[in-house]
């Protein structure tokens, strides 16, 4: 076994593959962008080497100095990841000429693959089942209107240098392939440096299912069974399961088949996934075509590690450094169900626009494996690169964590995802930890009725969730401010600031900002001892119990609810068994106290451009009032004074740049008189 090897690539799989390397004794060189440079992947590493820049381009594309940053640490191998240089064959042609082992497989296998429809080619050569379509060299646009043509309406033009789903255009109408196809061609141009495309008849109800599969040296192939990634937004996957619902076994036995017979016509070695684009005859039998061959690990490879009871990635050292398989196929196993989500920084209801900004509260479910394989199965699984008070950036990818579960059957593990979603907190940015349960829970998933365009079908019941009940948000943050001040106050009663008095009803009055509604909230005590929370002309009797680490046990009328608070700033969160909301206290009490910051500004709470200022210098601002709006991947923001003050100077203008942290404008406290 290697003694050091270096991971090429960043996040939550650079830990992934330290983590089984730890377990070999096998030591580990991290490299990592001026971004990256407290990442959780840097630390967990033995040693770390630095790489310059923030984009990928400046750092982790920079092969020659990931090359020489091997040579220089000892590292007798590199570990590409996936993404960034994983797929790149001259990336692999580099190392083995500078003496390294490139963990994935031969530089000729990942070219043959490289190309869509070279590889397509190729595969129909080996006799794997393809779906109809032109996949030749000719991309003259009247050839392929007439190639469209005799394939038959609707057609799917996609860049035979692709990936990710870009460079892919649905076309239903004759009258529509020009403009699709040259759309098309220009953003694979864009993307890949590659403007060819190919043609093929679109699958109406689509089902993704992929094969993995692990060859090594000495010719022997075999496939771990397949993965279903239907469900996914914008041809990116957002939940993946193993096995694939609905699939026989003589089905599976046949992709299979299928999946060894493409990885065997390239002489591949180590981990690959063999993609097929599936769908459901009226016999309820599955037909699946190839796709594409993916020559690297895959991000969902948990689940498939979850129902094997393998490790993978120790599997992919093994055959590098020149062992057999360890398992032959009839040994391979499948056990139970596995699930995995995407967590992911992003704003579901506003187009899946990715988001920016520090993690302020990372909370997983209680007793989770980080990045192990299956023999803690029944727990939850967390692969993440960020941890408390990391900050997603826009030079990255948006995927915060993957969460995987495991159960005895697919209702078992549904339920433990479900659970593992509802207590999975995350503050400080959008993600879409909500939408995913409003997935798991919906009746298409849940029955496994599946197709890549389940989302949308589904939008409906997915999308615009209603929020959480104005009373439990107010009743949550009421719940957390009390307990924030019973924290910094003695026992002494004389010293309490609860507004007991002698006769008659003392209240507390906050004001709360619900999305874009506000509502008054009173917390009344009186004089029998009772404690009312109100908006409006509605109240309800009201106690709270502090159960720590942002847990409260709170009744709120007849209903007696476990919630959990975090503040982040002047926003809350607030988590039920149900879901989440966010609200910002325009007006705070106990818990801002008499000792808030006498001074400092208004400050960028993530990387973005400012749009504009509401106020100017010179100007009085009232605690809660709108001050700027910036905008941060493609999405605006709203920032709001901190205390009250007078605007001492602006410190930017409307199209700077801003980082994360940057003072946008400084405060000063108002003259007395």
């Amino acid at each position: 076994m290697f003694r050091k090897i270096l991971v090429a690539n960043r996040g939550e799989i650079a830990c992934r593959v330290i983590a089984t390397a730890r377990r070999l004794a096998v030591r580990t060189v991290a490299v990592y962008s001026d971004a990256d440079a407290q990442a959780r992947h840097v630390h967990a590493a033995d040693e770390a080497v630095h790489l310059g820049g923030n984009t990928a381009r400046e750092s982790y594309l920079l092969w020659r100095r990931i090359i020489a940053a091997a040579q220089s640490t000892g590292a007798q191998a590199i570990h590409p990841g996936y993404g960034f240089l994983a797929e790149n064959a001259e990336f692999a042609q580099a190392c083995a000429a500078a003496g390294l082992v490139f963990i994935g497989p031969p530089p000729a296998a990942i070219a043959a693959m490289g190309s869509k429809a070279a590889a397509k080619a190729l595969m129909a050569q080996a006799g794997v089942p393809l779906v109809p379509g032109y996949h030749g060299e000719n991309n003259e646009p009247a050839f392929l209107a007439h190639e469209a043509g005799r394939i038959g309406y609707p057609v799917l033009i996609k860049a035979s240098a692709g990936g990710g789903g870009r460079g892919m255009r649905r076309v239903d109408r004759p009258e529509d392939f020009a403009a699709a196809l040259a759309s098309c061609q220009r953003e694979a141009k864009a993307s890949f440096g590659d403007d060819r495309v190919l043609v093929e008849r679109y699958v109406t109800r689509p089902r993704h299912i992929e094969i993995q599969v692990f060859g090594d040296a000495l010719g022997n192939v075999i496939h771990l069974n397949e993965r279903d990634c239907s469900v996914q937004r914008r041809h990116q996957k957002v939940l993946e399961e193993s096995p694939a619902p609905g699939l026989s076994a003589a089905r599976r036995a046949e992709l299979g088949a299928a999946a060894v017979a493409a990885a065997r016509a390239v002489g591949y070695v180590g981990a690959g996934t063999v993609e097929f684009v599936a769908e459901e005859r009226d016999d309820g039998d599955i037909r699946a075509y190839f796709m594409e061959m993916n020559t690297r690990l895959q991000v969902e490879h948990p689940v498939t590690e979850a129902v094997t009871g393998l490790d993978l990635v120790e599997w992919q050292l093994r055959i590098a450094d020149g062992e057999r398989l360890p398992l032959t196929q009839e040994q391979v196993a499948l056990r139970g169900h596995a699930i995995e989500a995407r967590i992911c920084a992003e704003n579901p209801d506003a187009g899946f626009l990715p988001a920016t900004g520090r993690l302020a509260v990372v909370r997983w479910p209680e007793h989770v494996a980080f990045e192990r394989a299956r023999e803690d199965a029944p727990l939850p699984r967390v692969d993440s690169g960020f941890g408390e008070g990391n900050a997603v950036t826009p030079y990255y990818d948006s995927m915060i964590a993957k969460l995987i579960v495991w159960g005895e059957n697919r209702a078992t593990a549904l339920a433990r995802l479900d659970a593992a979603l509802r207590d999975t907190h995350i503050v400080g940015l959008h993600t879409n930890i909500a939408f995913l349960r409003r997935v798991v829970q919906c009746r298409a998933f849940a029955t496994a009725d599946l197709d890549t365009g389940l989302i949308e079908r589904e939008r409906g019941v997915l999308f615009d969730a209603p929020p959480l009940a104005a009373e439990v948000v107010a009743a949550g943050v009421v719940a957390h401010g009390l307990a924030m001040q019973g924290a910094h106050e003695g026992a002494d009663p004389w010293s309490r600031r609860d507004g007991w008095r002698l006769y008659g009803v003392a209240c507390r009055r906050i004001e709360l900002r619900l999305g874009d509604e506000a509502a008054a909230v009173e917390l009344q005590r009186r004089h029998d001892g009772e404690t009312r929370l109100a908006i409006g002309a509605q109240q309800w009797v009201f106690a709270a119990r502090a159960l720590g680490d942002g847990r409260h046990d709170v009744q709120l009328g007849e209903r007696r609810l476990m919630l959990s608070v975090y503040r982040d700033g002047e926003r809350y969160a607030v988590y039920t068994q149900d879901g989440r909301a966010f609200a910002a206290v325009v007006d705070a009490y106990a818990q801002a106290g008499e000792h808030a910051a006498e001074a400092g500004g208004l400050t960028a709470p993530m990387p973005g451009k400012v749009l504009s200022f509401a106020v100017q210098a010179g100007e009085p601002v009232r605690r809660g009032q709108a001050l700027a709006v910036i905008e941060a991947m493609k999405m605006e923001h709203t920032l709001y004074a901190p205390r009250d003050g007078v605007v001492a100077e602006l410190l930017c203008a409307a199209g700077d740049q801003v980082v994360e942290g940057g003072e946008l404008l400084r405060l000063e406290a108002a003259q007395a008189g």
